[in-house]
């Protein structure tokens, strides 16, 4: 620029490359920083890769059945381009051998970078022209804001028709509707149907999907649906289907199997006398599903993982968050046609529970658990990255359905009050005090006569009633509540799910020291001030805690 000012009308100096190359990089921030203006050419201002690869992707190599899974083979041809040309590794060879940052390239300036001609000459020593690559990998790139192939970033994907018509469905999310299965009990409500359509589409292509709606809309009702789309779909004929979900859940599984879809043959893997070994193998074969817990999924890890599953569902998915945990490697080594998983908080508290989750549902499909830490979970955890943030919804999003009972297109579907029963197991502890309680009953009952007799009968129920809340209750001895009542453990997982949604509960009982021993229990379990309405709360007080309620934007009231 010096040099430049001797003449008489100064208008611009000219500039070898290393000059360019430092004037861009070093000279123009100095200038900007002292009050200068510097107009960049686009090329540099992007800060992008000029290296970049153009993919055509062709049919499956191998199509023998006629069925495409994730890791069906795809067959694809690349170019390398440098800007908006393309160039033969002869040409990119050339220009790495210059070792300038700055190159012309057929009247195009471009900056090359010395770690994008790395990544570019390994990708060509990698690489032939015609190349093998999964389904997996194609749908990855397909459905990312920013994909890339090994480092290299990714311009352009040219796909066969019927893979540009799949990744339009995925992300407009746009399936064919189905109608509710012949076999089905009840109504689906509209949403419902929508939700067994996504469901059915997934399984079509043997993707897994996270049905994660809000609690309450339906999950379990749409999952038995897509089980009697698919024994349709057979002509009748049943597969074995496993079902995992916590051991406070496993009989309403088999109950609302019952009431809506009496046509599944259903089998419950619980208790001590279960079958193992060939016997089990054996009489899966004859069910349409097997419901299992995850305390057992892990005690019978032998049994289970010796079976081809059709399909393989995971409710309550939220017990696979830790994908370190034994049950989350007791389940991602299943064997299974596709995989399935319901929760109504697919991310609770990390990242990494995302990842365990989709992991288990399509393998492979975010990485190794440590290049998903270092490519989203630092960024976006650590430094509140956007970009990040952006391409991890769009490569997850089409494999999660979550709607919450506030979208229009929801609440307008909505009955007006729901009503479920939900049926929880004894801990050993409530099942030995409650044999006894009966026996001693039985005993005292027939010694009485009359009244006296009606009068023990009613408060022999009141016992057993109090034991099945908790056996603190029925021994009045304000012991430990932590792991002693099916009751109470199936409370808390229901409460989970309540507050990590933002919304609010009003749990009732019938007994002021449960609701006494509760509200220390639950004040202490999720850190937060639990409000306690009884009779003998004062009306003062008593308008006051519903104010709180009322105004706060979530909370948990108990009332006698």
């Amino acid at each position: 620029i010096e040099g430049s000012l001797r003449q008489a009308r100064p208008d611009m100096c000219q500039l070898d490359l290393n000059e360019a190359y430092q004037f861009l990089n070093e000279t123009s921030l100095l200038l900007q920083q002292n009050g200068f203006g510097v107009l960049a050419p686009p090329w540099w201002t992007e800060k992008r890769s000029a290296i970049k690869a153009n993919i055509s992707v062709s049919a499956p190599k191998t199509e023998s059945s006629g069925i495409i899974s994730l890791d069906s083979i795809l067959v694809y041809n690349w170019q390398i381009a440098l800007g908006d040309e393309t160039i033969t590794p002869e040409e990119l060879e050339r220009l790495a051998s210059l070792k300038v940052p700055l190159v012309k390239m057929r009247g195009q300036w471009v900056l090359l970078r010395p770690e994008d001609i790395k990544s570019a000459v390994e990708f060509l020593k990698k690489h032939n022209e015609s190349q093998e690559i999964s389904f997996r990998d194609i749908m990855k790139l397909s459905l990312s804001d920013t994909p890339d192939i090994e480092g290299i970033r990714v311009e352009k994907i040219e796909s066969p028709q019927w893979l540009n018509l799949l990744i339009a469905d995925l992300k407009a999310g746009s399936m064919k509707q189905l109608k509710q299965p012949k076999d089905m009990t009840g109504k689906l409500r509209p949403y419902q149907l929508s939700g067994l359509s996504w469901l059915a589409f997934m399984r079509q292509w043997g993707f897994g999907a996270c049905l994660a709606d809000d609690m309450g809309l339906g999950k379990t009702i749409e999952m038995i649906a897509l089980l009697l789309h698919e024994k349709k779909q057979r002509k009748g004929k049943s597969v074995p289907n496993l079902l995992i979900c916590p051991t406070s859940v496993v009989g309403n599984w088999q109950r609302e199997i019952a009431r809506f879809a009496p046509s599944l043959k259903a089998m419950l893997h619980h208790g001590g006398e279960r079958a193992s070994g060939e016997e089990f193998a054996k009489s899966v074969m004859d069910n349409d599903l097997v419901i299992t817990s995850y305390g057992l999924a892990r005690r019978d890890v032998e049994d289970i993982t010796a079976v081809d599953w059709k399909n393989v569902i995971l409710d309550e998915a939220q017990n696979i968050k830790n994908p370190s945990s034994k049950i989350a490697q007791v389940v991602r080594s299943l064997k299974s046609e596709c995989r399935f998983t319901l929760t109504g908080t697919p991310v609770e508290n990390r990242l990494m529970e995302l990842w365990s989750i989709i992991e288990f549902l399509n393998p492979g499909y975010l990485g190794s658990q440590s290049k998903f830490n270092q490519r989203y979970v630092v960024p976006i955890e650590h430094y509140n990255d956007e970009r990040s943030t952006k391409e991890l919804r769009s490569l997850v999003a089409p494999f999660v359905m979550r709607r919450l009972k506030t979208d229009p297109k929801i609440i307008n579907d909505l009955p007006e009050k729901m009503e479920m029963k939900v049926y929880c197991n004894l801990t050993r502890e409530q099942v030995t005090l409650y044999e006894a309680t009966v026996k001693d009953v039985i005993e005292q009952i027939e010694e009485k006569s009359g009244i006296e007799r009606r009068g023990m009968i009613l408060s022999g129920l009141m016992k057993l009633k109090q034991l099945c809340n908790h056996p603190a209750l029925f021994l009045h001895d304000k012991s430990e509540i932590d792991g002693r009542s099916g009751k109470v453990q199936r409370l808390v997982e229901m409460l989970e799910e309540v507050i990590s949604e933002g919304d609010k509960s009003l749990v009732f009982t019938q007994f002021a020291e449960m609701g006494e021993a509760l509200q220390e229990y639950l004040s202490s379990k999720f850190r937060s001030d639990v409000l306690y309405l009884h009779g003998g709360v004062p009306q003062k007080k008593r308008d006051r805690m519903v104010s709180l309620f009322q105004e706060d934007s979530t909370g948990t009231v108990y009332r006698e």
